[in-house]
């Protein structure tokens, strides 16, 4: 029984050595065509997407025709003619002229209560009853109705010159009747004793308000002007039934029709072509007014830039204004509307047209260059060269810097005379890529904003519209091939 047990258990060790010794089959790598075609086709799509995003893409951009939509309205500084009138005697001032009304030299403007006793004196007289005829009601209705027009709930403290402004008007009428009453009750009553009467010393439109801005000239103008807290500080509404000193400000003449509107200009170049253009047509927002300005661009102290639009009529109509908001009617002509983003400077060559040989209207030309030949003898030759603008007064070509050197020689057609390259400029252009490369053109911009150009279209050497030009000029250079 023994040997037995020993025999089976040796082979049950021997089964599980046998088990220990098994290793996995591993079929061998079998590469076939197949395989290889597509391990190289993988290969190739992976390093065609690394360079894809490694690789600056040129975007193509379709030009069209359009127009920039800029904000043409600005507030404006008005500078007048004005004479501020002072009182020559203590009292209580009341006016007669309606405020904006133009009055002669020597008419009444107002009268002074020396004594304070007008007030009761008319009291203690008969005067009846009072009424408005159809004229003063009339300028109540326009007050209004000019009010409501030109009201902005951004600027509330315009009612408050509103309602002191009425409150002058009702206090005017009140003192016209007044007056009449103290003719009436005549100089038996001792009135006439304690009332002065005051007359305008020249011709001119009546305000009862004063800025200190009066004497300001359009070259005083600075950005502090336009600052609307400390002005409503300084302005002084002037009314009727106050007490003033002598020497204090009664009221003030605009005395002349020549009056002006100066506004903050950021832009200087674009303030020196309105200067240009001489006149502009504006229009006043306060009561949609249209009238031609002639202009004139300032550099005054602050370093600022303004442009003062100057008129010789409607004066009258603004008298009581010292600010006003103004729209600039221009010309926008419509271009072919290209992004800021394709425009870029490229410098050429300034070839006299004499040593140029033009071939049409085709953009290309020739030149005659010399060179030394292999045995040392000088001659010249004909150049193929592209050009890209001619200016009419100097009557030269701008040529390709890549094609001539600085120092080439190039001859007139008869041979004799000769030409040394080395002027450079620059002209503002796009690249054009209707042909499949970049292609410099030319362009002539008429106006411009932060983000797109207007161009002048169908130049000879410009722009078309429809063309296809590079959306960033930064991501192209001469003659490149556009592959995408």
């Amino acid at each position: 029984m023994a040997s037995g047990n020993g025999a089976e258990h040796k082979k049950k060790k021997g089964r599980q050595n046998n088990k220990n010794n098994i290793r996995k089959y591993r079929k061998p790598l079998n590469l076939n065509i197949g395989m290889l075609i597509f391990a190289g086709i993988f290969v190739y799509v992976v390093v065609c997407v690394i360079i894809y995003f490694q690789t600056g893409h040129i975007v193509r951009y379709e030009v069209k025709k359009g127009s920039l939509a800029t904000n043409n309205i600005y507030r404006g500084v008005v500078i007048r003619d004005e004479t501020v009138v002072n009182t020559t005697s203590a009292g209580y001032v009341n006016y007669y002229a309606n405020e904006g009304e133009r009055v002669a030299a020597y008419d009444l403007v107002y009268i002074v209560d020396e004594t304070g006793r007008l007030s009761e004196e008319l009291g203690n007289a008969n005067m009846g009853e009072n009424t408005l005829s159809d004229k003063e009601l009339l300028e109540f209705r326009s007050e209004l109705v000019n009010f409501s027009h030109g009201f902005d709930g951004h600027e509330f403290s315009a009612v408050y010159d509103f309602k002191n402004s009425l409150k002058g008007t009702v206090q005017k009428l009140a003192n016209a009747n007044m007056l009449e009453s103290v003719d009436r009750i005549g100089s038996g009553s001792g009135v006439a004793n304690i009332v002065s009467r005051c007359y305008a010393p020249q011709t001119g439109v009546v305000s009862y308000w004063v800025d200190g801005y009066e004497d300001m000239t359009a070259g005083e103008v600075t950005e502090e002007v336009f600052d609307k807290k400390a002005y409503e500080e300084r302005k002084t509404q002037l009314l009727g039934n106050e007490l003033l000193a002598a020497g204090d400000a009664a009221y003030k003449l605009s005395t002349s029709e020549n009056w002006s509107v100066v506004i903050p200009i950021e832009d200087a170049e674009r303030g020196a072509e309105l200067e240009e253009e001489g006149y502009v047509k504006v229009r006043f927002l306060k009561n949609q007014y249209e009238s031609w300005g002639a202009t004139k661009l300032l550099n005054n102290g602050d370093g600022k830039h303004y442009l003062q639009l100057s008129f010789t009529n409607s004066m009258i109509t603004f008298v009581n204004d010292r600010f006003l908001e103004i729209e600039l009617l221009l010309n926008n002509d419509t271009g072919l509307k290209i992004p800021n983003s394709a425009i870029v400077d490229k410098e050429f060559y300034l070839i006299p047209e004499d040593y140029v040989f033009p071939q049409g209207d085709s953009g290309k030309g020739q030149v005659l260059r010399q060179y030394v030949m292999e045995n040392g003898e000088v001659s010249s030759q004909l150049y193929d060269i592209s050009l890209y603008s001619y200016d009419k007064n100097t009557r030269e070509y701008y040529v390709d810097a890549a094609i001539l050197n600085a120092g080439d020689t190039l001859f007139k057609e008869n041979g004799q005379d000769t030409f040394v390259v080395s002027r450079r400029a620059t002209l503002k252009g796009v690249y054009n890529v209707n042909n499949g490369y970049a292609d410099f053109r030319q362009i002539n911009i008429l106006y411009q904003n932060d983000e797109y150009a207007i161009v002048k279209a169908n130049t000879q050497y410009g722009l078309n519209v429809y063309d296809y030009i590079a959306l960033n000029a930064d991501s192209v250079h001469d003659d490149q091939f556009i592959n995408d």
